[in-house]
């Protein structure tokens, strides 16, 4: 009998998965778009893998959405909506912003030169 659990137990041990390594935590950035819908909206669609949450491709979009509002000599953006889906390990944010010179009201507010260079402090690219 102890013969047989040391051989089930041997066996168990083979079976198990491997720690996940620094590399598999390092978030994987697929690429960014922002299309103009109007003067001042914009939709941004980001794309990632290894996503620990849905927050961390909804930061992507928010990041590349505070680029392209400095692009566009503006100061600040709002945000209106985020859609985020997660395909085959794939994560992506489908946002939509306003964007203004001046601090729009309501919630959602960005400023866009805090959150670009937050962005950039944490490595997060962006348009």
């Amino acid at each position: 009998m102890i013969r047989c659990a040391c051989i089930s137990l041997l066996a168990l041990a083979g079976c198990a998965s491997a720690a996940p390594t620094a590399e598999d935590l390092v978030p994987d950035y697929l690429g960014v778009r922002a299309t103009p819908l109007d003067r001042e909206l914009v939709q941004v669609v980001a794309s990632m893998t290894k996503a620990l949450e849905p927050g961390d491709v909804t930061r992507y979009a928010d990041c590349a959405a505070a680029r392209y509002t400095l692009a566009q000599g503006y100061g600040f953006a709002r945000h209106l909506r985020t859609n985020v889906s997660e395909e085959a390990g794939v994560w992506t944010a489908d946002a939509v912003y306003t964007i203004s010179p001046s601090l729009p009201r309501g919630l959602g507010a960005i400023d866009a030169e805090v959150v670009a260079a937050d962005c950039a402090e944490n490595r997060i690219p962006s348009v």
